[in-house]
């Protein structure tokens, strides 16, 4: 249990009193832990009846055990956001890629052995595997569905909501439906998991919350670490863990059987006019 990775993945539904407390801990998760509670509340100019309600929000038994969880990551470069400013543009270039490199890291190291177990054995096993998502969401849907056709599974996606619902009508309990959300709030998503669940289709969503409505309604979840800037009136979306964890994906499939190397290079083959 990463205290960090969960302050992140539900900053951008807290409340403003929850963002204020928020951001003085993620400033310096390391300072943060010797803080008492009247000093954190003093920080973030709240009360520390708020800092209670804070813990409760984030499902943990109070401020004490906030300090805990911070101390066992807190020594951890990968766990702090680091800032971008245009006036040194070296300095935020290398930041930029400790932030992306973080989000790697801790969308990687954080997945259970199990869930990849169950999730690469489905979706080798399914006659279809759609791949839905909406937004800032559907280029990384785009991309499953070209590295899974790849493999030789047979995969289908569609950046048309309608389109794509009518595609989810048309499959069976032989199919998966792998839903792409950085929130899990999508309304039209979870509509299409109603479908599908009525189906008996199997549901695999890729979310940055564990505790998401898309997560909660999904057989399968597998968690998105961000660290980017999302607190205050400030929200920068970032596709690099939701990419990562589809990469993942490929390659874990492809280690399992390497007979689809042959899939690859017929269709690089096939393409290959097309390049210089």
């Amino acid at each position: 249990m990463n205290i960090v990775n969960i302050i992140y993945s539900n900053a951008k539904k807290m409340s403003a009193t929850d963002k204020k407390i928020a951001t003085v801990i993620l400033d310096n998760p390391n300072k943060a832990i010797n803080f008492t509670i009247s000093e954190l509340s003093q920080k973030a100019s709240v009360s520390e009846a708020s800092i209670s309600r804070f813990c409760k929000n984030l499902d943990i038994s109070g401020f004490h055990q906030l300090k805990i969880l911070l101390a066992k990551v807190a020594g951890d470069e990968s766990n702090y956001y680091k800032s971008v400013h245009v006036d040194n543009i070296q300095r935020s270039l290398s930041n930029i890629a400790d932030n992306k490199t973080a989000e790697i890291v801790n969308t990687l190291t954080v997945l259970s052995k199990n869930t990849i177990q169950n999730v690469l054995s489905i979706i080798e096993q399914a006659k279809v595997v759609q791949v839905i998502a909406e937004g800032d969401t559907l280029p990384v849907a785009d991309d499953a569905t070209y590295k899974f056709n790849q493999l030789g599974i047979f995969t289908i996606t569609s950046a048309v909501w309608e389109t794509s619902v009518a595609q989810t009508l048309n499959l069976d309990s032989n199919a998966v439906l792998v839903v792409i959300s950085n929130s899990g709030e999508s309304r039209s998503l979870l509509k299409q998991i109603e479908i599908a669940k009525k189906k008996n289709i199997n549901i695999i969503s890729i979310t940055n919350r564990d505790n998401s409505p898309i997560a909660l309604q999904s057989n399968f979840h597998l968690t998105t670490a961000v660290r980017q800037k999302i607190l205050q009136s400030e929200y920068y979306f970032s596709r690099v863990a939701a990419l990562t964890m589809i990469e993942a994906l490929f390659l874990l499939l492809l280690s399992n059987n390497k007979r689809r190397l042959s899939s690859i290079k017929e269709h690089e083959d096939i393409i290959s006019d097309k390049k210089i």
